[in-house]
């Protein structure tokens, strides 16, 4: 008969439960090798035969369960690799409580970048979802917490850094060996334990509320510390005193790590980074770098009371750890850097989300999650994004003191322990007295928004509601509690009508009297769903632009564009919209105008048509851009700066004009030679590019040259980026041999083959080459979980159907399993990418020959 344990869905039986780990670990870091020997404290709460742990290719060597009064060695030890368990079988049964088990084992680093694993010079951890398991014989999954005491030895190598949850206790030598002791750890669960050692520099410690800070990297890069530990400094009495508690971890350490697969990872008192998201130099960063390393960093500590302190009771809800620091850090950040304006950042992370939402191929926010594995798929926009967009439209629903005294509340109760969705929203509900249940379960637990219908007329608006789907002609018939917020202009002023829609339809009547100038359905943009209005709402939005918040311009902008996917809009009248948008000034909203444009140039136009649509590009923004100029003038602000970023990016990266190229190039030169007046920082990423893509292999050779030895890990980025954007036949093909070698790190492999396949002149050859090696660019990953998922998403860069039809041959034949949802949806956004084209292609060619 087969034991449970050969399930890959098997859940560990609640029998014997981890109360604390005493662990020692030695590191061969020459060998790639490891030992360890290790005392779980145990309780055993009914009479059992065998003790269940994770274990992946881990050497067990003499195993002991001891009691006050007797010591058992188990009569077989068993690895099932099905479920990544080691299965200790016992005779005679265990007697029931306290216990303790003692284990010894060897091991080998990983290769990829989980487990333990080595990052250049730097010995790292990175565990969640499921990956102690690969460093120590452990109960794996996140609702048996247990104290963690933790010891390694490491070679004396002078300039050895040796980092873990707890502070350093005690550090000696004994002989060959260099023995570092950690301070024991209150409850964690075993995904949030980390390790690094390697030859690492700190800023000097800074305290917050008697809170230890210090940020390390390798010690050429510790020049670009600063940043993230002021960012860290900032957040952490902002984030003490909304959750009404003390940090529980003793010391903040961050670090950067140079080979990491996500973005950085919350581990208590040992926060790891990928580097671009943690060090950066404040005088050459563009702004963006800035705010996503502030909201990074901010995410990673808000994780420290929501899902350390409070954990999930299993991987469903993933999404709530996650959704509720994405949420968090946003709002810290907005609070310590208001004029950086980060909700409009939110904002663009939610349109992806809407997006990707709009597919048949989405899922529910909160799903059913069976495996570790499937743990690893719940990594995306929906859990991220969707989510924290959710909690942001609950909240602007109760209000912001409500929805935080819930938040105290669901802190207080669950305090050091594990807790589910339907916990928080009965903490929020009581703290609200509103139906937060309803609400919350009806958004979390369905997939899909609503696109909401606006009729107005006089003061009467008609709204109805129905699920949005960006194929056309797709339908179903759920429905949403849609908290709804009007806002609209009369000769009383501007004023607001909030009201939450449950029906298919409804009408409401607005409150005052006299025309309605305009009216927006979405004020803000806080809520989760697209908004249709009728031709006559529709172009009173358009003639009063300058009414609408920057958010609301913004999303008046998508949501037509998403009815001209759907088939609902036609190009043309998306088109004429767009070309109200000359006179903006805003950087946020241009941001969404060129992305926009540069879709329609880059997938529906082609040949003189597609030339004629950049001259139009050109003629919409080009002079404004002229007006600005390059250079900075004294004292300008932010705003400024990045309405000059979009302008480049539009003029010179879109419409490919030649005044800008010329502009660009000797700057380029400049800068990458170290001047860095050539460039305001803003300019620089889409700078490089163009001159990239029109540069020669003298210019290939340079930036090829720099990025290897690039200490700034945006720079690095930079460069990694142009190396895929040369056009020139020969260099393309050189950029794609970068490829497969050690130039292009592990991390960073999949945004390099996203850029190799939009570069136009070498998209053709380098998609052969794809398809004929297809098992060694998966192998690039390391097989690393959101790795593997990026890069069947980077086939979306493909354009034609022919491309489309091989890509799905291709993924049929090489499915990557660990990467099912990324692969439906990649396959549904490209095909409709293709239809769209051949539908609306001719279209728009037709409205370019008609504009003057």
């Amino acid at each position: 008969m087969a034991h449970l344990t050969e399930d890959k869905n098997f859940r560990l039986p609640r029998t014997v439960l981890p109360r604390r780990y005493t662990t020692t670990l030695t590191l061969n870091l020459d060998e790639r090798s490891f030992s360890g020997t290790e005392t779980i404290e145990l309780e055993v709460t009914s009479p059992t035969s065998e003790i269940i742990l994770h274990g992946i290719a881990l050497q067990l060597g003499k195993v002991t369960f001891r009691t006050d009064s007797r010591q058992y060695a188990p009569a077989s030890i068993r690895a099932v690799e099905q479920s990544e368990t080691v299965v200790l079988q016992f005779e005679p049964p265990l007697p029931t409580g306290a216990a303790s088990l003692d284990v010894e084992w060897t091991g080998r680093f990983t290769q990829g970048l989980r487990g333990l694993y080595l990052a250049g010079k730097v010995a790292a951890t990175q565990f969640e979802a499921a990956d102690a398991r690969r460093l120590f014989p452990c109960f794996d999954e996140p609702s048996f917490k247990a104290r963690w005491a933790i010891t390694v030895r490491i070679p004396p190598t002078p300039g050895l850094v040796a980092l873990s949850n707890g502070a350093v206790v005690s550090d000696v030598v004994e002989g060959n060996l260099r023995t570092v002791k950690f301070q024991e750890m209150d409850v964690l669960s075993s995904y949030l334990i980390a390790l690094v050692v390697g030859p690492l520099v700190g800023t000097p410690e800074q305290q917050v509320n008697g809170v230890p800070v210090r940020t390390w990297s390798l010690p050429e890069k510790a020049h670009l510390t600063r940043f993230g530990q002021d960012a860290a400094l900032a957040a952490l009495p902002r984030l003490q005193e909304y959750f009404g508690l003390p940090y529980a971890y003793g010391k903040v350490d961050q670090v950067g790590i140079p080979d990491f697969e996500a973005g950085a990872m919350e581990n208590a008192g040992l926060i790891t980074y990928r580097e671009v998201a943690l060090l950066l130099d404040p005088a050459t960063a563009p702004l963006s770098v800035q705010k996503r390393v502030a909201e990074v960093v901010t995410h990673e500590l808000a994780h420290q009371w929501f899902g350390n302190w409070v954990t999930m009771v299993w991987w469903d809800d993933l999404w709530l750890n996650e959704a509720f620091a994405t949420w968090m850090a946003y709002k810290i950040v907005d609070g310590w850097r208001p004029d950086w304006r980060v909700w409009l950042d939110f904002d663009t992370g939610k349109a992806a989300a809407l997006h990707l939402d709009a597919l048949k191929s989405t899922h529910p926010i909160r799903g059913e999650v069976r495996n570790a594995s499937e743990a690893g798929e719940s990594f995306d926009l929906i859990t991220y994004e969707k989510g924290g967009a959710v909690l942001r439209m609950i909240e602007g629903f109760l209000g912001e003191g409500p929805f935080r005294e819930g938040i105290r509340q669901y802190m207080r109760t669950h305090a050091r322990s594990n807790a589910v969705a339907d916990d928080l929203w009965r903490a929020l509900g009581a703290a609200s007295s509103q139906p937060v249940v309803e609400l919350a379960n009806a958004w979390i637990g369905q997939s899909g928004y609503p696109l909401i219908s606006v009729k107005v007329e006089g003061r009467k608006v008609s709204l109805s509601q129905r699920r949005f789907y960006s194929e056309p002609g797709v339908s179903s018939g759920e429905r949403w509690p849609v908290p709804v917020v009007l806002r609209f202009e009369d000769g009383g002023g501007v004023r607001e009508h909030r009201f939450v829609l449950r029906d298919a339809q409804t009408s409401v009547t607005l409150e005052g009297s006299g025309e309605v100038s305009w009216l927006c359905a979405n004020a803000g943009s806080t809520g989760f769903y697209r908004v249709a209005y009728d031709a006559d709402a529709l172009q009173k939005l358009a003639a009063n632009l300058g009414a609408l918040a920057p958010s609301e311009r913004i999303s008046l902008l998508a949501d037509r564009w998403a009815l001209v996917r759907a088939g609902q809009a036609s190009a043309a009248d998306f088109l004429d919209l767009a070309g109200r948008f000359g006179g903006e000034e805003d950087d946020a909203v241009l941001d969404e105008l060129v992305g926009r444009l540069g879709y329609v140039e880059a997938r529906l136009v082609e040949g003189e048509n597609q030339e004629r649509f950049r001259r139009w590009v050109e003629k919409l923004l080009g002079p404004a851009l002229t007006k600005l100029g390059w250079e900075p003038a004294a004292g300008e602000t932010d705003r400024v700066k990045l309405r000059r970023a979009a302008l480049v990016r539009a003029v010179g990266v879109l419409a490919r004009g030649g005044t800008a190229l010329n502009e660009v190039r000797p700057r380029v030169t400049r800068a990458v030679g170290g001047d860095k007046a050539a460039l305001e920082p803003n300019l620089l990423d889409s700078s490089v590019y163009m001159a990239a893509r029109a540069g020669d292999s003298a210019l290939f050779d340079t930036l090829l040259e720099k990025m290897k030895a690039e200490p700034d890990p945006a720079t690095q980025r930079r460069y990694l980026t142009a190396l895929a954007s040369f056009e020139d036949a020969a260099l393309a093909k050189r950029g794609q041999e970068l490829f497969f070698t050690d130039a292009v790190k592990m991390q960073d492999v999949t945004i390099y083959l996203g850029g190799l396949l939009g570069n136009r002149t070498g998209r053709d050859a380098w998609w052969q080459v794809v398809q004929q090696r297809w098992q060694d660019v998966v192998a690039r990953t390391g097989g690393a979980p959101m790795l593997l998922r990026r890069v069947v998403e980077a086939l979306g860069a493909l354009r034609n159907r022919k491309q489309f039809e091989e890509a799905k041959a291709l993924l049929q034949a090489h499915p990557v399993t660990e990467a099912q949802q990324a692969m439906a949806q990649t396959m549904e956004r490209l095909s409709q990418d293709v239809a769209l084209s051949e539908r609306a292609g001719p279209e728009v060619s037709a409205w370019i020959k008609r504009q003057p």
